[in-house]
């Protein structure tokens, strides 16, 4: 992951274990989320938003078990929400909003605790909180029942 600061473009290879919070929001970071945060088992906080992060969420954060607020907002993040976040027991507040995430959104856990704004502005994605069931394929394709 690269991050630019003061004008100049950092590699981040390395993130110590032992941060609790990290806010790296709109800082014009680019490429995936790498899997090592998901080693960073003391965190409380992560603000990836107003970036232009892509590919999938990594399946890795569900690792971490004392994440109280995730906010990938604004980013590039396609694919699915992956199960393993239904793990999060003390997530408190989540925003995947305005990403190109698809399919359904996790029902068990905290995921039932967020609101509509959590997950807006992700057109493929659909569930309770988007007042929105996933289509069939005759559905989608036109074609009756």
């Amino acid at each position: 992951m690269s991050v630019t600061l003061k004008g100049q473009k950092l590699e981040l290879v390395k993130i110590l274990t032992i941060f609790t919070s990290i806010d790296f929001s709109g800082n014009r970071l680019e490429g995936p989320i790498p899997d090592m945060l998901g080693d960073l088992k003391a965190l409380y906080f992560l603000n990836l938003s107003h970036n232009a992060i892509s590919g999938s969420i990594p399946p890795v954060l569900g690792n971490l078990g004392q994440l109280e607020s995730l906010d990938l907002s604004w980013n590039y993040l396609n694919g699915t929400i992956p199960a393993q976040l239904e793990n999060l027991d003390f997530l408190s507040f989540l925003n995947l909003s305005n990403n190109q995430l698809v399919g359904s959104i996790p029902t068990r856990g905290q995921f039932l605790t967020f609101s509509k704004s959590s997950f807006e502005g992700n057109l493929g994605l659909c569930g309770l909180q988007l007042n929105k069931k996933l289509l069939n394929y005759n559905e989608w394709d036109g074609r009756s029942g």
